[in-house]
Formats: structure tokens, sequence, C-alpha cells
């Protein structure tokens, strides 16, 4: 017996396994989706990730410490911020309200030598011109930079770090590209260090609205400094000489607790990193100090108590306890990234250039992407349902007795 079979069928069912065969292609959205970090990556004291509950021990509802056994004791602090870490391994020991963003005053010059020492070689000249001298903000503090004179790279940094000049920044600055790409490029790399809290209008740190940083954040750039052997360097030095008309003047450190002076004592084994002041943010200290072979970073922000020197007493007594608690807190954070990204230094010969995004990945924008495989598998059973189909509609016509190619007259 023969048995008749539709060319209808045959079609009906090659399409529904070409329809099959799309319905299990998975989602461009499931497919391509990136999975969650794991939690476990991100930094404790990051701004984006929960910062541990106070301990009911410290001073301050805000004052975040994990004491052991044998633990000293957090001193009393009038700071609005600060913070205390390992140099080293970026362990925080213990912090006050870490992530309050506040005006950094010159501490922000920390991020400003960041960025801008890897792109200028220190042995270039530069002769300054008029330009680069305006925009200085009313009662900056300035080291003396004056136009038509020539000056190295180098004599501009101690400049900067010595006598927190406002000048030396802006001719660096301009040397870097302008005002306007420094400060993009400061912006860059606060987010590759992971400091999330700075917000950068003037790469000086003078009052801008807007401008704020963070006790965590300049803790961050104070340590990332310290790891650059010019900012190190520069940062340490208590006295230097500076270009003038006719020969060199003498130049001092600002920061007290480096050159125990005007009534401050000196702070044993310290090696910068940054003072500031501004009427907006009050006195702003980076700390940081070497002793038995272990370094600590401090930041302080606008104490509350006390002269305009009060902030080193109290960055004194915060490296005191720091030192002294070795062994003896558990660390609450880490100024570690919480995703780090390496970028290759921009050569010595060029500005920094900010680290472009990732590019754009080719069907993002050009609808639905389907698996090659699937579409495969829909071309070839469509195929043979073309197939399929012609041989049984030749097949039938046989039957009829009707030659392929002839017409059929009704």
């Amino acid at each position: 017996m023969t048995i008749g079979f539709s060319h209808r069928i045959a079609v009906c069912g090659a399409t529904l396994c070409a329809v099959g065969a799309l319905a299990l292609a998975p989602s461009p959205s499931a497919a391509d989706a990136t999975p969650p970090a794991p939690a476990s990556e991100a930094s404790l004291m990051s701004p984006t990730a929960p910062v541990p509950a106070p301990d009911p021990a410290a001073d301050g509802a805000d004052t975040r410490v994990r004491p052991g056994a044998g633990a000293p004791a957090v001193p009393e602090v009038s700071a609005l911020s600060w913070l205390v870490a390992d140099a080293d391994t970026g362990d925080v020991l213990a912090a006050h309200d870490p992530h309050r963003p506040l005006p950094p005053a010159s501490t922000l010059k920390a991020l400003f030598a960041l960025t801008v020492l890897p792109a200028l070689p220190g042995d270039a000249r530069h002769t300054v011109d008029e330009s680069e001298l305006r925009d200085i903000g009313p009662g900056s503090s300035l080291v003396g930079v004056a136009e038509g004179l020539t000056y190295t790279v180098a004599d501009l940094w101690r400049g900067v770090f010595l006598s927190s000049g406002n000048d030396a920044v802006h001719v660096l600055a301009a040397m870097n590209g302008g005002l306007a790409a420094t400060t993009r490029r400061m912006q860059a790399t606060a987010q590759e260090l992971g400091a999330r809290d700075t917000h950068v209008v003037s790469p000086d740190g003078y009052d801008r609205p807007g401008q704020v940083s963070s006790a965590y954040d300049l803790a961050v750039f104070g340590r990332a400094g310290l790891h650059d052997a010019d900012f190190a360097r520069y940062c340490a030095t208590p006295e230097a000489y500076f270009p003038g008309y006719g020969q060199p003047y003498g130049i001092q450190n600002t920061n007290r607790l480096l050159t125990g002076t005007d009534g401050v004592a000196p702070y044993p084994g310290l090696i910068g990193v940054k003072n500031g002041y501004t009427s907006g943010a009050g006195n702003t200290l980076i700390a940081a100090a070497r002793r038995g072979g272990r370094t600590l970073v401090v930041t302080v922000l606008h104490p509350q108590a006390g002269g305009g020197f009060q902030v080193y007493e109290e960055a004194r007594a915060l490296l005191d306890w720091g030192f002294a608690a070795e062994g003896h807190v558990t660390a609450v954070g880490s100024l570690e990234p919480r995703h780090p990204t390496k970028t290759p230094p921009a050569p010595a010969s060029a500005p920094a250039r900010a680290r472009p995004g990732p590019p754009a990945r080719a069907h993002a924008s050009a609808g639905p992407h389907w698996p090659t495989g699937v579409a495969v598998v829909c071309g070839a059973a469509l195929s043979a349902a073309t197939v399929l189909t012609l041989v049984l509609r030749a097949a039938s016509r046989r039957r009829r007795g009707v030659t392929p190619g002839a017409r059929r007259v009704r």
C-alpha cells in the first residue's frame, strides 16, 4: 500500500523545527550579562559598601575601631573627620566619619602631584608666561614664581610641596595642558585609586563651590604618594632654595610636624606628606611616619578645638595610637580600591591622559544578537522543507500523468 504524504504537512513540520530552534536561543541580555562581583571583593571602607557598625567602646558615634585585648584607647580628637591606616598593607585601623565630604584645602595638592609628576621630567626647563599666573585665588599661598624667569620642573615641585605655592601649581598645570585638562585628569586619577568622595574643581585646593574630598580619599592619595620616589622625596624635604631675581632664596616646608617650627615639636620618624588651610576648610593634614619598619598614614580634617596648630597635635596623638595599637586591633577597612586597575604610565615627555573606557560591543546597538549555531540550524530546517516540498510535488505529478515542465490544460 502506498501512503500519500502532503507536502503542506512537510512544510509545517520543517517550519515548526525552525521555530523550536529559535525558541532555544538564549536572549541577548542573558548571554551577554556580566556576573556581579562577589561581595567579598568590596572594600569595607568603600563608600558603596556597607560600613561596619560603630564599636560601643569607641569615642563618638561615628568612630570605627575593633579593639582586641590590650588595645590602647582611641585618643579624643576634635576633627570633623580623621583616619589612621597602615601605609604598607592599606589596612584602616580606625576612622571617624571617613567618607564625610569636606573641603580639602592644599591637601588636594597630593592628588595634583600624583597626576602630574609622571608627565613632566624634573630637569625640564620652563620660562613662565604672565598668562600662567592669572586666576590665582586671592589670599593664596605663594612661593614667588615670577613672570619671565626660567625654572626647572623640580624647582616648581619644591614650591608646591614646601611652600604650598598655588602659583607653582598653576604653572605646572599650564605645562600639563591647562587647568581644565589637569582637573579632569586629577578626577580620573582619583577614580582609578578608588577615591570616590573627591570632586576636583581647582587643582590647587583653593576653596571652590563643590570641591570636596574626605579623610578616606586623602589617606589614599598620601599612601599612593609614598610609593612614588619623587613624591616621597619632595614631601619629606624640610627646606630648599628657590630661584629668584638675582639669586635663589630659602624656602621651608610648612608642615610643622616635619620641621618643628612655630612651637610644634617635630614628630619622630615623620616622612611628609601635606598640610593645608583655607577659611572654608579650616586646617587639614595628611601625615605619615615610619617606626620600627612600619609606616602609618593619618588624615585630620578641620579640628573644632584649639588654635591653628591643633591639627598637628591631633595627628600626633593618632600616630602614637596607631603605633601602640599594633597587633591589638583588627582592621575596619582598606585603602585598596574595590576593583584595582593598572594603567600604563604616560611617557615622561607627554601630558598624562585619562584612561579611556572599554570599547562598546558591536551588537550593543544593532538589535538582537543570535548565536551562529542557531542560525545554521534554522537555515538547514528551512532548506529541508523546500527540498521535501519539491520532491513530493514532482511525485504527485507523475502519479497524475503530468510531465514536469508541461502546462496542464483544464
